[in-house]
């Protein structure tokens, strides 16, 4: 009776843990992506151990009611006890296993700040239905960026900054209407951005500095009416700025310095709610816009190393605020105006210029 008792029980036993744990197919794949990885120093995969993948693994979140996994969340910058007693921040080597598609219900995939991880991102990874998060900055990613990655429409935030990234933007990627955070900062993408770029309606950040992209900028970026922060620069984008960036409600920061952008400085520019504007290091030419007044409020304005002519603007004087200014670098001529803000101006605002004077330059 005794041993029947005990064969009853642990029968009972087994199915609640089968019950509780994660699938089984869940921690294979699991296990899969982890063979796929060295971390030499942390031992952060030390807890992946036993049957249920949901309890005390490091860096795995799951659903409470279908114990499938949701979350993988691996930083290899935290502030997690492991990396604080180690007193390093992480560093892991090898390739992101497309074991990891099998997760069908993952909701993030963060695995960033590695340093070492290398190969190329799963082209599995675009039939992950209800993936929102896929942040794989800091590594040595290389190879594109998935073609389908128009597929994942629940898709909020792509980070791949600081990879070896190459070709060029997919096509597909305009489709992700929920896409709210694009990072694609330093890496080795080239081509053009698409033209219907403006498609993503959502999008609040635009990073895409550092890259090798080329053509013009799309006009419909000005579409995106929720843009904050756009930054192009250091790539080699060509062509006119669009005037109806200075157009857009929201957008506050517009980075396009180190391109190969011509022509004039765009009127809208100067009265629109852009606050940090850098232009620098372009090829643009013509005189600074006259069109200063009470709704140019700029905590920074770079306009330095240009091809800028003719007089600094006397309706500067008459802007809201700017705190950083800097003309240097272009072929300006004439008396700088006295006031706000050049009466807080160093000369190095000023120099390399054809025929500037006074304060804080030499006298007229």
């Amino acid at each position: 009776m005794a041993l029947k008792l005990f064969i009853i029980a642990t029968v009972v036993l087994a199915g609640a843990v089968t019950v509780a744990s994660c699938p089984p197919t869940d921690r294979e794949a699991l296990l899969a992506f982890r063979s796929a990885l060295h971390e030499p120093y942390l031992g952060i995969f030390n807890s992946w151990s036993g049957y249920d993948c949901c309890h005390n693994w490091y860096g795995v979140s799951c659903d409470p009611e279908t114990r499938r996994v949701a979350d993988i969340n691996l930083r290899g910058e935290s502030e997690d006890p492991i990396f604080e007693r180690a007193g390093r921040t992480g560093y892991m080597t090898g390739t992101i296993s497309p074991a990891i598609c099998k997760l069908r219900r993952l909701s993030s995939i963060i695995i960033a700040d590695w340093k070492g991880i290398s190969g190329e991102i799963p082209t599995c990874i675009t039939s992950l239905p209800f993936l929102r998060i896929l942040d794989l900055i800091g590594n040595k990613l290389s190879g594109p960026i998935p073609a389908g990655i128009g597929r994942l429409q629940r898709l909020t935030v792509l980070n791949v900054a600081d990879n070896l990234i190459s070709a060029t933007i997919p096509s597909s990627l305009t489709r992700i209407s929920t896409l709210t955070h694009l990072d694609l900062r330093n890496n080795r993408i080239s081509g053009e951005l698409p033209r219907d770029f403006g498609r993503l309606g959502m999008l609040s950040r635009a990073l895409l500095s550092r890259n090798q992209f080329s053509g013009t900028i799309p006009s419909s970026i000005s579409n995106i009416y929720r843009l904050a922060d756009l930054d192009l620069s250091l790539n080699r984008f060509s062509g006119q700025i669009p005037a109806s960036l200075g157009k857009m409600a929201v957008l506050s920061t517009l980075n396009l310095d180190g391109n190969l952008i011509s022509g004039q400085i765009p009127i809208t520019l100067i009265n629109s709610a852009v606050s940090i504007l850098n232009l620098s290091r372009n090829a643009l030419d013509g005189e600074i816009p006259d069109a200063f007044g009470q709704g140019s409020y700029f905590t920074s304005l770079d306009l330095s190393y240009n091809k800028l002519r003719g007089p600094i603007p006397k309706s500067m004087a008459g802007a809201a605020y700017i705190g950083h200014l800097d003309l240097s670098h272009n072929h300006l001529c004439g008396r700088i105006p006295g006031g706000s803000p050049f009466d807080h101006l160093e000369a190095s605002s000023f120099v390399y210029n054809d025929c500037l004077c006074g304060k804080p330059l030499r006298a007229c």
